[in-house]
């Protein structure tokens, strides 16, 4: 299985050699590709050093698997290109998300959809990602009417910059405009301000967070509102989850889901003070879930408390799972068969 990482020294790409190492993926060859000013660089892979190559290098390899993480722009113009030789590429941009002809896909609740045709497969955002896991099961057996979103987005979400924002804010150094990659400070702040403003008041991150959502559910119906918000914390998000059920449902049965559920680990004992935490969601590839109680101001109304590493389960770990699926049902490589 030959699998090329691109944009390998970046933030999630990083994680994504983690993530294949840990899981222990059949990588027989490794290809590590970045843009032209990484090229020539070293990376390290269970115990091996690799050089960076370029684009085009990378697709004469003609790699079977291309986990890309190298923001929209480049997987628009790169994706097709390896395609067409033959690889299938699973992007963590926004490039193709919301592409009618490409999948959206978490494992966990649609991969069953994947064939040998997909050749761009869309990573959903961070936060849609953990958002899903724990709405499927409740949207199959009751029916999911609204949701009302607030997040809790850790700032190593927005990437590489972000990070040294935040060390050298915590160090008490001044930052230039230039160098922020907000506005404003993050350090002991919170920024209501996820991406950028959109025309109708809302950020793009918001807006993920609706138009994905329907998309991975297949239900176009569901009402949806969300304000998302950065916050100085390194384990990953967090979100409160307001949810209208279209049928009467029963909080243990909730909960039954949640402990039942493929990829998620229930955290809910207040009486314990056991609820899910960014701290210890860290370096995890779980979606933890708790705080589950009916919200009693509406009929069927259902408060829940959703956490996960947002580099790993909201990116690279997502990633790695779809490989895995598509090399466990041969839709990639040299056995590929349609589905």
């Amino acid at each position: 299985m030959r699998v090329a990482v691109v944009g390998v020294t970046g933030l999630v790409g990083g994680v994504m050699l983690e993530v294949l190492k840990e899981r222990n993926f059949p990588v027989t060859e490794l290809i590590p590709v970045a843009s032209a000013r990484s090229v020539g660089k070293t990376i390290e892979f269970k115990g091996e050093e690799y050089t960076v190559v370029g684009m085009q290098d990378a697709i004469n390899l003609r790699p079977d698997i291309a986990l890309f993480s190298a923001g929209g722009s480049t997987s628009t113009e790169w994706a097709p290109k390896f395609a067409e030789v033959g690889t299938t590429v699973i992007d963590n941009s926004s490039a193709w998300r919301m592409d009618a002809t490409k999948k959206l896909v978490v494992p966990e609740v649609n991969a069953t959809t994947l064939t040998a045709e997909d050749k761009i497969i869309a990573n959903p955002n961070c936060s849609t990602i953990q958002m899903v896991v724990a709405l499927k099961p409740i949207h199959e057996k009751y029916g999911i009417k609204r949701l009302v979103i607030s997040t809790y987005q850790s700032f190593t979400g927005t990437g590489v910059k972000a990070v040294r924002q935040y060390d050298m804010e915590a160090k008490g150094f001044e930052m230039k405009a230039e160098e922020m990659a907000y506005h404003y400070p993050i350090f002991e702040n919170c920024l209501p301000h996820c991406d950028v403003f959109l025309e109708n008041d809302y950020t793009k991150e918001e807006m993920k967070l609706v138009h994905e959502t329907r998309k991975i559910l297949g239900d176009s119906s569901i009402g949806i509102t969300a304000t998302a918000v950065r916050v100085p914390v390194h384990g990953g998000h967090s979100e409160a989850v307001n949810v209208e059920t279209e049928k009467p449902f029963d909080i243990a049965d909730i909960k039954q889901m949640m402990e039942d559920g493929d990829g998620i680990i229930l955290e809910d004992n207040p009486a314990m003070n056991v609820y899910p935490m960014p701290r210890f969601a860290k370096n995890r590839d779980e979606v933890f879930v708790g705080r589950i109680r009916r919200d009693e101001s509406v009929e069927n109304g259902l408060n829940m408390f959703v956490v996960s590493d947002n580099l790993r389960k909201g990116a690279a770990t997502n990633a790695v799972q779809i490989a895995e699926y598509l090399a466990a049902k041969k839709l990639v490589g040299v056995d590929a068969v349609s589905a």
